[in-house]
């Protein structure tokens, strides 16, 4: 070989090599993306709570006494276990019992004259027989019949009369004890005490209308709960009581129970600065599932309205606008595809067109870089956390 051709190729051989180096200084850079191979699977199509909803109890009542007085008994304690029509509180009412034991005195003597008046009574009404039976074989006058028959109409009038004052008195009986009714309390139906308010020998005082004073005692029914949550007021037609909801505790995280829709709100609520909502109520199907629940946990609650299963689905966070994709091709680079969704959700969306199991979508869309044609390396780790 000539040292000319020898020379000239060292020169090709150069220029290769310098053409080689300045491409692959100058190639685009893979981008790193995560990626979620499409499967089958359930899609639904679901809405949640606006505000953290609230664990209620079924049945929970305030107690105040009707009227103010000084605490006599506590006959319970915070955390009690209660029956129904057990006494809980009551104030000192010494007085009303008093007045009580003397209109029942009363009510015994009003009863023996009735006795008394009753007896000469039917003593004056026979009296009365006798001077008529007198009075028609011509013994008596008529004068005197007619005397002996106003009298037995007297002592009649009079024996109604002391039957008339027992009932009264009676009546006064009654009117004390509801009186003492008024300073006590009793438990309307089994529960737990949940707050006392007040201590024995301090005066409790009752609610006045429109006077957000607190409750004597607070009783909570904790055998039947139900989770209440406030739903956008655009969802609200979308609702109906029977629908199945899935209802999350912060109390108990990355667990779900199952329930239904109990009731929805037959108005809007418009809250200041707040968004209007309707609220809803939903009880667990298995009440036994979250276990002991304690009344005012914050609950979630996603109702679900469809359900398709084992569709092809896509991850929501892979979607760009348009109903576009970018998946990851054979030849290492991003490859924009469209595609048609139907039921959808914020996790899942139905592919009805598009895309087929074991295509691979980039769902770090958010990332610099990535876009339609850009050569992809992938993420291992982020892969492998994102499945």
């Amino acid at each position: 070989m000539s040292p000319l051709i020898r020379r000239l190729l060292v020169a090709i051989l150069l220029v290769v090599l310098i053409a080689g180096g300045i491409w692959w200084a100058t190639r685009p850079k893979p981008v790193a993306v995560v990626l979620k191979e499409i499967e089958r699977g359930l899609v639904e199509s679901t809405i949640a709570n606006t505000r953290a909803g609230t664990v209620e109890a079924c049945q929970r009542t305030r107690l105040s006494t009707i009227t103010g007085g000084r605490i006599e008994l506590l006959a319970v304690k915070e955390g009690d276990r209660v029956a129904k029509g057990q006494l809980l509180m009551k104030l000192w009412n010494d007085d009303q019992q008093a007045q009580s034991a003397w209109y029942v005195a009363q009510v015994a003597t009003a009863r023996q004259r009735v006795k008394e008046a009753c007896t000469v009574a039917a003593n004056a009404e026979r009296e009365a027989d006798r001077q008529a039976s007198l009075r028609a074989r011509g013994f008596v006058s008529q004068a005197k019949e007619d005397s002996a028959r106003s009298e037995a109409l007297a002592r009649a009038a009079g024996c109604e009369a002391a039957r008339a004052d027992v009932v009264q008195a009676e009546a006064r009986v009654r009117l004390t004890r509801v009186e003492q009714g008024r300073t006590v309390l009793y438990a309307p139906f089994a529960g737990t005490v949940a707050k006392i308010v007040g201590e024995v020998g301090e005066y409790s005082t009752p609610s006045p209308p429109g006077v957000p004073t607190p409750p004597a005692i607070d009783l909570i029914d904790d055998s039947c709960l139900y989770v209440k949550a406030p739903m956008d007021e655009v969802d609200a037609p979308k609702i109906a009581a029977g629908q199945p909801v899935r209802i999350s505790l912060d109390a108990l995280p990355k667990q779900s129970f199952p329930g239904t829709v109990k009731r929805v709100a037959p108005y809007v609520s418009a809250v200041e600065k707040q968004a209007r909502t309707v609220d809803i109520e939903a009880t667990f199907d298995d009440p036994q599932a979250p276990g002991k629940l304690l009344v005012g946990y914050s609950a979630d609650v996603e109702v679900i309205l469809d359900v398709r299963d084992n569709v092809v689905r896509v991850p929501t966070s892979a979607l760009l606008e348009g109903g576009r994709v970018l998946v990851a091709d054979a030849d290492g680079t991003l490859v924009e595809r469209k595609v048609r969704t139907g039921l959808a959700n914020w996790e899942f969306a139905e592919v009805l067109e598009g895309l087929t199991p074991g295509d691979r979508v980039v769902t770090s869309l958010e990332r610099a870089g990535v876009k339609a044609g850009v050569p992809y390396a992938v993420d291992g780790q982020a892969t492998a956390a994102g499945r």
